[in-house]
């Protein structure tokens, strides 16, 4: 940790936003406390000129963030498809970091793939088109395989990305301490736990291999789904800060006149994103966890088109089974259920009142039904939750965070194509279809079958294990009593009082 250097971030970041107008647009879209506004204001204003000045052709929110770097250009991707929290004209302004950034040069990029690829671009692509789209990581680029005629899409890490974004990380880490320190109330939240699984993501979407792979698995679970398309990887154009897939096209889903010029119906498509995302992560325990209007598309046929697979959430069958139940008792509206589930998967210490509980939790879901989404501000409705989890001291699951905030995302880019869709109305077939079939009667046998397969193995060491259990048994000596001795504490006691006597004799034969 470098401590004077993430200082000195810090100090920039506030500087950036002051200078760039940013500052005061921020805060208020945020709907921050006048306290905070003031004192925001007050900090940043004598460093301001340290701050980065920023492209002016962009809107002053958009100058700070593309100059401070990708770690705020993620920060502003997530927070633009939230409209309830940061307000319709910011949401709009900041869908522009999903695909539309500055792209580096077509000679960088060259020289990228044929130093990466070890070919020479004229003898394998026909059309390299410039930059198609560019995002904070990476750009991606059009070209035909002369061998095979296929139209692929190329992406490439931007130079120096990797330092540029792990830099950022150490900022977050220093934030993440501080806040541990002087806030103590922060620490359930484990801040530093969270940058550090959020790092690891991180790490693994700036090495192209780890992104190819993933988008393989990703493929092969949901080829055979309705309605959806996963573009494949094309392993032979493939490297560490390359990546190369079969091209789609489709219209990008933050161009929402060009999908009603289409006569795409909205609602059907906006209920296609959530139930296609509950599906995975419930199904699979394997899910898109970057599911923006960027990263999205939608086909001539109406398929849902998914790409840029760098950040994907994985979630083992019991944590899916706990996941489900509790959406399954919100959206029944049985908040005993939910309670009792937090404490049977140890979220909630069983020292702390189930009923009381359960009462918290119905005054955060009972709000939510009989209303339409439009009417619902997901903040103020997070920050009750984080008040009823805090009282009933119930840890952060860092392996639910990415799913969590998927759902928020997922949900905004839904609500940006249909304001009155009703995100729990939308979930219920999927989040029942995944009980009836996973915790039913058919799911304990399947179980009881799966946990008698396990023992199976272990039959040819049967005989062994027996053996020598038997041998222990017959070798056990009950321990013989011990003599009744001093307590430790008071031997030490009494061996100090013995040794200072000798001291205090010594001294009065020397002296005396």
């Amino acid at each position: 940790m470098r401590g004077p250097h993430n200082i000195l971030r810090l100090v920039r970041t506030g500087a950036t936003f002051e200078r760039s107008g940013a500052m005061a647009l921020a805060l208020n879209a945020l709907e921050a406390p006048t306290a905070i506004r003031l004192s925001a204001r007050i900090l940043a204003w004598p460093f301001k000129i340290f701050g980065f000045r920023g492209d002016k052709q962009y809107s002053p929110v958009l100058r700070a963030l593309i100059a401070l770097g990708p770690a705020y250009i993620k920060f502003g991707q997530l927070l633009s498809t939230r409209p309830d929290v940061v307000g319709e004209k910011l949401a709009a302004e900041l869908s522009i970091l999903q695909d539309a950034l500055p792209p580096f040069s077509q000679k960088k990029a060259i020289v990228a793939v044929e130093t990466d690829l070890g070919i020479k671009i004229k003898d394998v692509f026909a059309d390299f088109t410039p930059p198609i789209a560019a995002a904070s990581l990476a750009q991606v680029h059009k070209a035909k395989v002369i061998s095979t005629g296929q139209i692929v899409a190329i992406k490439v890490l931007r130079p120096g990305i990797e330092k540029a974004f792990l830099k950022d990380i150490d900022a977050f880490y220093f934030i993440a301490r501080l806040i541990e320190i002087l806030s103590p109330a922060s620490r359930r939240l484990k801040p530093v736990e969270v940058i550090k699984y959020f790092e690891g993501i991180v790490r693994a979407e700036i090495d192209l291999r780890m992104e190819s792979a993933a988008a393989a698995e990703f493929f092969s679970n949901t080829q055979h789904d309705k309605d959806f398309k996963v573009p494949q990887v094309v392993w032979n154009f493939c490297s560490k800060r390359i990546m190369t897939t079969e091209w789609v096209d489709g219209i990008p889903l933050g161009d929402v006149p060009a999908l009603k010029k289409k006569g795409v119906n909205l609602t059907e498509l906006a209920k296609l994103i959530i139930q296609s995302f509950l599906c995975h992560a419930l199904r699979d325990g394997f899910f898109h966890a970057d599911m923006h209007q960027g990263n999205l598309r939608c086909a001539k046929s109406g398929q849902l088109i998914v790409m840029d697979f760098g950040i994907m959430g994985r979630i083992d069958l019991y944590t899916r089974r706990v996941y489900a139940e509790i959406l399954n008792g919100f959206i029944s509206k049985n908040y005993r259920r939910v309670a009792e589930v937090h404490f049977e998967a140890g979220y909630v210490s069983y020292e702390e009142d189930i009923d009381k509980f359960a009462q918290a939790l119905r005054s955060v879901g009972e709000p939510i039904f009989g209303m339409e989404a439009n009417q619902i501000s997901m903040a103020k409705l997070l920050a009750h939750l984080f008040e009823v989890t805090e009282r009933f001291g119930m840890q952060v699951r860092t392996e639910l965070l990415l799913l969590q905030r998927t759902m928020v995302v997922v949900e905004g880019v839904a609500r940006s194509l249909d304001p009155n869709l009703n995100m729990w109305e939308v979930a219920r077939p999927e989040v029942k279809s995944y009980i009836e079939n996973n915790l039913g009667p058919s799911a304990v046998v399947r179980d009881i079958v799966q946990s008698f397969k396990a023992v199976t193995k272990f039959g040819p060491h049967a005989p062994y294990l027996i053996e020598k259990s038997l041998r222990n048994a017959l070798d056990f000596e009950p321990p013989k009593p011990r003599k009744r001795r001093l307590p430790a504490l008071v031997g030490g006691i009494l061996l100090g009082v013995v040794l200072g006597c000798m001291a205090i004799l010594l001294l009065l034969l020397w002296f005396g």
